[in-house]
Order: C-alpha cells, then sequence, then structure tokens
C-alpha cells in the first residue's frame, strides 16, 4: 500500500474516535489495524474508530443508500464491530460538515443500528434521532466486587443494563467488564451503566462499555439511562402524550435526551474535530497483519 492514508481525530462529550474517511471503501481495517490505531501509547488514541464509507460501497449498507449516502462503519477500540455509537454518529456528522461534504441543517446516516436522522444546529450541537427503545422482559443483576444492584435491560441497538447507585464511586475502575447475571440476557456481552440521581430529570452516570472499558460518555448509553429514569419514575410518553427530557451528566460534559410519544429518542450534544493527519500506510500494513 502506497497511498497515505488520512484520518481526522474527534470526539463528542470527550468520547473520542478516529475518523478514516474512506468513501470507496477501499481501505482493509482488520481488527488489529483498529485496535492498534486506537491504541492510545502506540497509535493515535480513540475509544473506537468511525470508517467513512458510502453506503453504495458497503456490502451491509447498500439496502439504506436510497435514504442515506453515509454510512458509519464503526468499530470499537478493540477492533470489534458495533451496532451503533451515538456520540459517533454526532462526530460522524461534524466530519461530513467539515469536510464540505454536508452543511447546517438536516442529514440521514447510515448505520448497524438503521438510518439515523441528524440535525446540525448553528449553536454547535448535533441532534440525532436515535430510534425507540426496547425494553426485554426478565431480571438483570449487575455486580462490582461484593455489592450487586438490579438492572434495567435497555436495547437501543445495542445491549445495555442500567443500575441506580447510591455513589458512581461504588461502580470500581470499570476497566473490565462488570459481572452480570443471567448470562443469556446478553450473549454478546453488555454495556454497563452506573446512574445517581442530581434533581429532578437530570442524571449522571458512569459507563463500561463493551469493547472499550470506562469511557468519559456513551450515547446510547445516555439514552438508555433516560428512558430506564423515565420508567423508574413513572414517566412513558407513549401513555401520557407528553414527551420526557432528562438532561444526562456524563464524565465528559453533558447530554439532552428526549423521549416522545411516538418512542423515538432524541439526543443532543457536542462533536468536535480536533486534528488531521496521515497514516503511515507501512506501519498500518505491519500492525494489521
Amino acid at each position: 500500500m502506497s497511498t497515505r492514508i488520512a484520518f481526522l481525530k474527534g470526539h463528542g462529550t470527550e468520547n473520542d474516535f478516529v475518523i478514516v474517511p474512506d468513501p470507496d471503501n477501499a481501505v482493509d481495517l482488520p481488527p488489529a489495524a483498529v485496535a492498534a490505531l486506537c491504541d492510545r501509547r502506540a497509535g493515535i488514541g480513540g475509544d473506537g474508530l468511525l470508517h467513512v464509507v458510502r453506503s453504495a460501497a458497503h456490502p451491509e449498507a447498500k439496502d439504506m443508500a436510497a435514504e442515506a449516502e453515509w454510512f458509519m462503519d464503526y468499530r470499537n477500540g478493540d477492533g470489534s464491530i458495533a451496532e451503533m455509537c451515538g456520540n459517533g454518529v454526532r462526530v460522524f456528522a461534524r466530519y461530513l460538515q467539515h469536510a464540505g461534504l454536508v452543511g447546517e441543517g438536516d442529514l440521514t446516516v447510515a448505520t448497524r443500528g438503521g438510518v439515523k436522522r441528524v440535525h446540525l444546529a448553528e449553536d454547535g450541537d448535533v441532534t440525532v434521532g436515535m430510534g425507540r427503545a426496547r425494553l426485554p422482559e426478565g431480571d438483570v443483576t449487575v455486580r462490582v466486587g461484593d455489592r450487586s444492584w438490579p438492572a434495567r435491560n435497555v436495547n437501543m441497538g445495542n445491549p445495555h443494563a442500567v443500575a441506580f447507585v447510591d455513589d458512581l464511586a461504588h461502580a470500581g475502575d470499570l476497566h473490565a467488564p462488570p459481572p452480570f447475571s443471567p448470562a443469556s440476557a446478553y450473549p454478546d456481552g453488555v454495556n454497563v451503566e452506573f446512574v445517581v440521581d442530581r434533581g429532578p430529570g437530570h442524571v449522571a452516570l458512569r459507563v463500561h462499555e463493551r469493547g472499550a472499558g470506562e469511557t468519559r460518555s456513551c450515547g446510547t448509553g445516555a439514552c438508555a439511562v433516560a428512558v430506564a429514569a423515565a420508567r423508574r419514575d413513572g414517566a412513558d410518553p407513549a401513555v401520557t402524550g407528553t414527551p420526557v427530557t432528562y438532561t444526562v451528566d456524563v464524565p465528559g460534559g453533558r447530554l439532552v435526551i428526549t423521549e416522545r410519544p411516538d418512542g423515538e429518542i432524541e439526543m443532543t450534544g457536542p462533536a468536535v474535530i480536533v486534528a488531521t493527519g496521515e497514516i503511515a500506510p507501512e506501519w498500518l500494513e505491519t500492525v494489521g497483519r
């Protein structure tokens, strides 16, 4: 490979990503190469990687090309594939704007979790339509050390276990996945959110993201937390006909989550491009073996 490969670095509430623009899906990014790029000491560093591909050029997105020109081929920091990343969608949209491919206003982005509707506001915030939450039945428990808590099972296109705790410190270091039971609840692993109340309609979280460890923010996790908090607080917009909004503080900033009566969940927050550069192809070939 002789052609140098462009990259950018961006973050949404400090959930950070390596961005690789590749409209024609020509760059080979095996799991080992993704993990190396996301390595914070030997690579560029990031919680995950946003591979920017035209939907028509990617076998997993061709069927969405009529609805969304661009596909977010998202990878976790360990190189594994993920269904969705809420902060990632905001940063993905910001990249498209940065590159002059879209302007302010509305656009659509294809993801493995379906087509997401995005709004780029004049004030810099980005709002993403995150779809509807599914609430699988069945009791779930998460554990850290000798403490355990019941957790709400929420699926936002990817799986979440939401546990309300008295103190965020009780979550421990969150480097390793917190144990959960029953194992059948999450056969492919789970994102685990630990949540405390800050006031009416206001919560804060820490999160272990599947495939990444503890991160500074998780967009789908913030949505899952807002839905779980609403149900805990007796609020269901589908029943009342009234939208419910929660402010969700994450270690890297603040997100605002609204659940509408039709079930659609909207997430609003910042997205920033911080750097551009080139990946040395010789290095990428070496680490991708």
